[in-house]
């Protein structure tokens, strides 16, 4: 994270594989939150072309590309997250690029921003200290497997894996400041947002007081 500008609050957004977390981040910036999402700068930095890239490939082989020179992520996928150490490997390429990049994309944001940091691995790589608020999506393990099962047509054992790579329930939980439950329908988690958002605001309004 880059030097902190006057009045910007620097939220950072997690929550486990099929919490819901993604739209979150949707409604958060509806309502005029700056969103930097890891995950979209992590598929950036590793564009055809990038020093990313490169390394990528130099850690796991050729085989990780299509045959367009993109980098195939269901199958980097399948490497990495059935083994700790390639995944380790993995993120000591890709978190430093995104870390630099999201330094860039906060600063760009100005003073009196409320910069919402989207980190799906914020728990596992002890990221909560550099924020002054953690919001946390919640919800239980059977409805995560549920919908990335029926909904991102996951099988059970891939989905399992997913989750299994993460950080657990407890410890997404235990850096929470503020815990957004998504275990119900739709219709229950903008009420949610929308209260989380007027936190938000006025804790922005207080630092820059």
């Amino acid at each position: 994270m880059g030097p902190r500008l006057p009045g910007m609050l620097k939220v950072g957004l997690t929550g486990g594989i099929g919490a819901g977390k993604s739209e979150v981040s949707r409604l958060l910036a509806g309502y005029g939150a700056v969103i930097v999402d890891a995950d979209r700068i992590a598929r950036e930095v590793v564009e055809p072309g990038t020093p990313g890239l490169a390394a990528v490939v130099a850690a796991f082989g050729e085989s990780v590309l299509t045959a367009s020179g993109t980098l195939d992520r269901p199958k980097l996928g399948t490497i990495v997250f059935s083994d700790p150490e390639k995944l380790r490997i993995l993120n000591s390429i890709v978190h430093p690029l995104v870390g630099a990049r999201s330094a860039e994309l906060e600063g760009a944001a100005g003073a009196g921003a409320i910069v919402v940091h989207d980190v799906p691995l914020l728990a596992e790589n002890g990221l909560a200290p550099l924020y002054d608020l953690v919001v946390v999506v919640d919800a239980a393990p059977q409805t995560q497997l549920a919908r990335l099962t029926g909904l991102r047509g996951m099988t059970g054992e891939e989905a399992r894996a997913r989750m299994a790579a993460q950080a657990t329930r407890e410890q997404r939980l235990a850096v929470a400041t503020l815990v957004i439950d998504n275990d119900g329908p739709l219709e229950a988690l903008e009420p949610q947002v929308r209260k989380v958002w007027e936190t938000l605001t006025e804790r922005a309004a207080a630092a820059g007081a």
